[in-house]
């Protein structure tokens, strides 16, 4: 790697449409379809871009992991017995920022609860981070942000690497391992390539500092194993130097259990684990040049999910004879094209308009015990729709204008149910939820002014909405929710202002921004009717209960700051600080606060070379409190999981491309948690070994 190259740059710089007279093969806006991306040569972390050396320089393998490198970028833990890793862009969450392979968008349709601590990064030749202003090309839900993973493609007529590294606990033992191998060749008119990813860990431990409880002692975690492999398969024609055809399939498998709660009563716990966490995604992509004036891109995908959950009698996870045990599997499938195509009437000009449309069907069929009784398939049927314009007009040479507009719909085919329908104790029945279909509108423009060759200055406004799930809308929660099939989008309306300059060998930049959110979604508590074996029908016992509701409003703010600087030839200083304030208001809660996002956060690193070969790379990940809320009554809010999560990487270079390296992790062995009763992990270390050829 490279010290020099080292440069950091801020978020929504990404999305600028680049001047009129530049190389568009360059840009890697998600505004576009990038059918792969070659990796860059020079480690970079930047707030709208994450190569894939800086994934490697700096240990992370998984993508939550990963992005949190970045400036507006925080990670998280669910908490709770489900065991997923978060992302929060900005402050909007998992299910406001979507999340995309090569442009193919990843989307679970029952309740898009994406765990991204399943998605791995060997083979990504970048991450790309939009933030507040997402191109209406992309498609819906872009409200928050968007995230797209860059696969990586060969470059040569032969190309191999190979890695793998052992993981070890705090105390040394065995914790786990990762490993990695890919293939590739690349020739005048083709390419293919393989890659398979493996990261296995037996268990993490938690922090010298931790106590211990009755659900919990100090040391391992218990119930913190987890598996994940991933391949993926490429081939790619390119018969000229502007047309590329690319067909490819990627099959992940992931398997998980869920630790428990340290305090909570055994009452109050969840036994649950997941046998299966399986994605499958089938796609063809091109990039067809029309004349001199036009170039059109297309996707065509079929993607495929299955989910096994499992829930348990006890802690020991190997008896199913309680009411609380139950086996629900999901089967999903999703069937999508685009088309975009981008006209040039002049060199001044771009006129882009883009179609979209997706197909999502849902199955579930639930075991319940002890009866053993399993349930008759429930499917759900959903279409989404896209039209989006937009239009780039170079004004000078150092001025460009962006605007866009776009319409979003979704067509509901089928929302089937399974038992006693809700307000009524009559026998289960199969039965559909009212029909209700909904629409959006985006609306977004963007100002790019290049100062000088070293300094460039932008500022955006966006308007952007984000559908509610099927889970939001009909989801009864055990017999604790009411359905909300007239459900609406929530909105933010964002402004951003930024800019970047580089003096010498320094490079700084900023941005801040603003957001407005209306009729945002949270689980209010209502009244209703809770009808069992022994009510009546039509007399059923009232109840407090929740529901889905679009009555939550608030702002988000703040500012982003990076900078980098090669201080001596032999090293490189560079960091990053996000300030995020977030004011969301819940009528029908005034105890209400949004969780899960630190006020503060910084990255900070240096890469020192002190001998030829060898790096030394400590690092830091730091942040302050957040807001989170205890799982069982009463349901209170505080504030916790502030941390300084040092590391440490030394890597030797034996020969040209074969390296060895040795690295801690929360080197000081902080004891923290980001959510109530879940504790992070302690110190770890990592022994690695990358080959490439």
């Amino acid at each position: 790697m490279h010290p020099a190259r080292i440069l950091p740059l801020l978020a929504a710089t990404m999305l600028a449409t680049p001047a009129l007279g530049q190389d568009q093969s360059a840009s890697f806006a998600l505004g576009q379809i990038v059918v792969s991306a070659q990796p860059p040569k020079d480690l970079e972390i930047t707030g709208e871009r994450l190569s894939a050396k800086a994934i490697e320089a700096f240990g992370r393998v998984t993508l939550d992991d990963a992005v949190a490198l970045a400036p507006g970028v925080s990670a998280g833990n669910s908490g709770g017995t489900r065991n997923e890793r978060l992302i929060f862009v900005r402050g909007f969450n998992r299910f406001q920022v979507p999340l995309s392979v090569d442009g193919i968008r990843v989307y679970l349709p029952a309740d898009n609860r994406l765990d991204f601590g399943r998605f791995l990064t060997n083979d990504i030749a970048e991450v790309q981070i939009a933030k507040g202003y997402v191109s209406v090309l992309n498609g819906p839900d872009g409200m928050g942000g968007a995230i797209n993973l860059v696969t990586a493609k060969p470059t040569r007529e032969l190309e191999a690497k190979v890695g793998a590294s052992l993981n070890l606990g705090r105390q040394g033992d065995y914790a786990g391992y990762s490993a990695n191998a890919l293939i590739g060749t690349r020739h005048d008119k083709w390419y293919a390539q393989v890659s398979f990813g493996r990261n296995y860990t037996d268990h993490w431990d938690l922090a010298g500092g931790y106590a211990g409880t009755v659900n919990q002692p100090a040391g391992r975690r218990n119930l913190s194993q987890s598996g994940d492999w991933r391949v993926h398969v490429k081939a790619g024609f390119t018969p000229n130097a502007t047309d590329e055809y690319v067909i490819a399939y990627t099959r992940q498998e992931g398997q998980k259990l869920a630790p428990l709660h340290i305090t909570d009563p055994v009452s109050a716990q969840r036994f649950w684990t997941w046998p299966a966490w399986n994605t499958e995604s089938l796609y063809f992509l091109s990039n067809t040049a029309l004349g001199e004036i036009g170039t059109l891109k297309t996707r065509l995908y079929r993607n495929n999910f299955y989910n096994m959950l499992r829930a348990w009698d006890n802690a020991n996870e190997n008896t199913q004879t309680l009411g609380r045990a139950f086996n629900s599997p999901y089967w999903d499938e999703a069937l999508g094209g685009s088309g975009e195509l981008t006209l040039r009437p002049s060199a001044r000009e771009r006129i882009s308009i883009a179609f979209q449309m997706r197909s999502d069907r849902h199955r579930e069929a639930q075991t319940s015990f002890p009866s053993g009784a399993t349930e008759p398939v429930q499917t759900s049927l959903e279409n989404t729709y896209s039209l989006a314009l937009e239009h780039a007009y170079q004004l000078t040479p150092a001025l460009s204008l962006t605007l866009g507009g776009g319409y979003d719909w979704r067509d509901l085919k089928r929302a089937e149910e399974y038992g006693a329908p809700l307000g009524t104790s009559g026998a289960s029945v199969l039965y559909n939820y009212p029909m209700r279909n909904t629409s959006a509108w985006s609306g977004q423009g963007r100002l790019d002014w290049a100062v000088n060759a070293d300094t460039r200055l932008h500022v955006s406004l966006s308007s952007r909405a984000r559908f509610p799930t099927i889970f939001e809308r009909f989801s009864q929660r055990f017999g604790t929710s009411i359905p909300n099939p007239g459900l609406k989008p929530e909105r933010a309306r964002q402004i951003e202002v930024g800019g970047s300059t580089r003096m010498g060998a320094v490079k700084l930049e900023a941005a801040a921004f603003h957001a407005l959110l209306s009729n945002a979604i949270v689980s209010e508590s209502v009244l209703g009717y809770a009808c069992t074996a022994s009510t009546t029908p039509g007399n059923c016992a009232q109840s407090v209960m929740t529901q889905s509701l679009n009555v939550a409003r608030g702002k988000y703010y703040g500012v982003e700051l990076s900078a980098s600087a090669q201080v001596l030839p032999s090293l490189a200083l560079g960091g990053n600080y996000t300030w995020v304030h977030r004011d969301l208001v819940d009528p029908g809660n005034a105890a209400f606060r949004p969780t899960d996002v630190p006020t503060h956060k910084a990255f900070v690193y240096a890469d020192w070379t002190p001998i030829s070969r060898f790096h030394l790379i400590p690092s830091a990940d730091i942040a302050s409190s957040r807001w989170t809320m205890t799982s069982a009554a009463p349901i209170r809010y505080y504030r916790t999981g502030a941390y300084v999560n040092a590391a440490i990487k030394a890597e030797v270079e034996l020969r040209k491309g074969i390296s060895i390296a040795a690295s801690a992790r929360n080197l000081f062995d902080a004891n923290y948690q980001l959510v109530d009763g879940f504790p992070e992990a302690g110190r770890s270390y990592q022994f690695s070994l990358r080959a490439s050829y």
